[in-house]
């Protein structure tokens, strides 16, 4: 099976572990609002410079972000913003999953606040 894996699910898959990690996926959203600079990105996120620019190299990598250096700041921003629709996807798996978990639970007589 492994040898018949076509090099466009190599490239899909490469984008997806890039967006795999709850830092970079808070980037992207970050970035979907506006462009940002490391060190904004980095105050938000809470971690360090390197931390940071790690996890955007990975972005920068899989294609999803784009940088331009202005000055001694390089500036990220989201190169296919439609990455979020996605997530949107992703977003209403989970609503479902919950939803299914709620009639289980309540079929169980499991009281919900």
């Amino acid at each position: 099976m492994e040898q018949k894996i076509h090099p466009q699910y190599e490239a899909r898959a490469n984008i997806l572990k890039a967006m795999g990690h709850p830092t970079r996926l808070f980037i992207i959203e970050e970035l979907h609002k506006s462009e940002r600079c490391v060190n904004e990105l980095t105050e938000m996120v809470g971690s360090d410079v390197s931390t940071v620019s790690k996890h955007l190299s990975v972005l920068k990598n899989s294609g999803l972000v784009l940088d331009e250096k202005r000055g001694t700041s390089i500036y990220y921003r989201l190169c296919c913003p439609c990455v979020l629709d996605f997530i949107g996807c992703i977003e209403t798996v989970l609503k479902t999953n919950a939803e299914k978990q709620m009639n289980i639970a309540q079929c169980c007589g499991i009281k919900l606040k």
